[in-house]
């Protein structure tokens, strides 16, 4: 068995820089972090050359989906936490639009197990909020939530919890476990038939648009309705200048609203819809919410940057190659992104300096294993701490090639691009699921 609790041999990883900081050695063994600095020596464990990588805890995805059950042919837990692992990534929230729907305790359970025997990475069911995503009645939340997976982030990601008595209900409800709601705020009738940005580009191209309104409106009546119960929300994929201002208000009120923003809205504009590299319409860059303007990408930087944003995820939507590969109408919405991420926040964070390696182990993995409640990730880099960690080169640069990616699809947007930094060895719980950039 390659997952579950077990630990596995001694390393001694030399002259990493921790953070970013100066170079250190750092000890692993048992599973733990043993020793860091001058008390880092063995002379039985195995040597890892570190010079000129930085070392940073595990990163932590908070919305991963690998469509395992029911869609396999675009990603299974296996193959999607592969791809997490080679991306620096020791665990991920899986999201619950599967089929069947992830909406009760034999599901989430299931998805659970399969991630523990997959081993690359630990997995993290998230349950939806209403039965079969339909928005019409709560989900068994009680039931996920004591459950073997122990389920604390609820979302029907991919739709909106529009109706805002049942939203209002979820909230309360979650209370009683220390439960979050994770919104996708997406009015639905703002939406309807929505192909990319509402503005001059999804003019010009005669698509229908999604205007920044429709997430901006749900955002501000779920902050006003977290408050009004005490209780947790989280904020999905933040995408729009107005949605920012929205939650740095609901945080300057104290209230308990976390939010994260995808690499993929950090980089790109809807532009690319109109003036890709390979002409107008290429529903690579089809994703909800929509890639959306220069300004948006702009404040986006600036609030994570500030903390108004808290986190980095990745929203991995794999697609078969038939789903992408058509007229943009029909063509599916997402993006993969765990290969990529750290290459992506490197280039529009800390290459721009915006954020120093701290930060970023800050916002892509200590507040997202604190918004999940994961014990054992996101822990700093010291003695007696589980030695969930994550060697960078960020020197280097590569292009972007998804035939070599683990995940089972191919929907990058940075195909061909030319990204910094490169995933050198990730640790789990001490035991290497990548070496020298490779699968173990």
């Amino acid at each position: 068995m390659k997952g579950g609790t077990e630990v596995s041999g001694e390393y001694l990883i030399k002259g990493a820089r921790l953070l970013g900081g100066e170079p250190a050695d750092l000890l692993v063994r048992d599973g733990v972090i043993a020793a860091v600095g001058p008390d880092a020596a063995s002379a039985t464990a195995q040597v890892v050359d570190a010079d000129g990588l930085i070392a940073l805890p595990g990163l932590v995805d908070l919305h991963t989906h690998l469509r395992e059950p029911g869609r396999e042919d675009a990603e299974t837990v296996e193959s999607g936490t592969a791809a997490a692992a080679l991306g620096g990534f020791t665990a991920v929230h899986a999201m619950a639009n599967t089929s069947p729907v992830a909406d009760t305790a034999g599901v989430v359970e299931q998805v659970w197990r399969l991630g523990r025997e997959a081993g690359h990475c630990d997995v993290q069911p998230v349950g939806a909020v209403t039965a079969g995503l339909q928005g019409e009645r709560l989900a068994e939340l009680g039931a996920m939530a004591d459950s073997a997976a122990r389920v604390r982030v609820f979302s029907d990601d991919g739709k909106c919890v529009s109706d805002a008595v049942l939203m209002r209900r979820a909230l309360e409800y979650v209370k009683a476990f220390d439960g979050v709601i994770a919104q996708h705020a997406q009015e639905p009738r703002l939406t309807e038939g929505a192909q990319m940005n509402e503005g001059e580009v999804s003019g010009r191209l005669g698509l229908v648009g999604w205007p920044a309104v429709a997430e901006e409106a749900i955002i501000a009546r779920d902050c006003l309705l977290a408050a009004h119960v005490g209780s947790r929300l989280h904020v999905c994929h933040v995408s729009t200048a107005g949605s920012v201002e929205i939650l740095r208000w609901a945080k300057s009120k104290g209230w308990n609203v976390t939010a994260e923003v995808t690499p993929h809205h950090l980089l790109l504009t809807d532009e690319l819809v109109e003036h890709s590299p390979v002409g107008a319409y290429n529903p690579i860059y089809k994703v909800n919410p929509p890639l959306r303007t220069r300004e948006d990408v702009e404040a986006l930087r600036e609030a994570l940057a500030d903390g108004t944003i808290d986190c980095v995820a990745t929203d991995h939507a794999p697609h078969p190659v038939e789903d992408k590969e058509t007229e943009w109408d029909a063509a599916a919405m997402g993006m993969i992104g765990l290969e990529t991420a750290l290459s992506v926040v490197q280039r529009a964070m800390v290459d721009t300096g915006l954020l120093d390696w701290a930060a970023v182990a800050d916002r892509m993995s200590f507040r997202p294993a604190r918004i999940g409640r994961l014990d054992g990730h996101g822990r700093p880099l010291r003695p007696g701490e589980p030695a969930n960690l994550t060697l960078y080169d960020p020197s280097v640069s590569r292009l972007v090639e998804p035939s070599g990616f683990a995940s089972r699809s191919r929907n990058t947007p940075y195909i061909g691009m030319a990204l910094p930094g490169r995933v050198v060895a990730t640790f789990l719980r001490g035991r290497p699921t990548v070496l020298e950039g490779k699968l173990q």
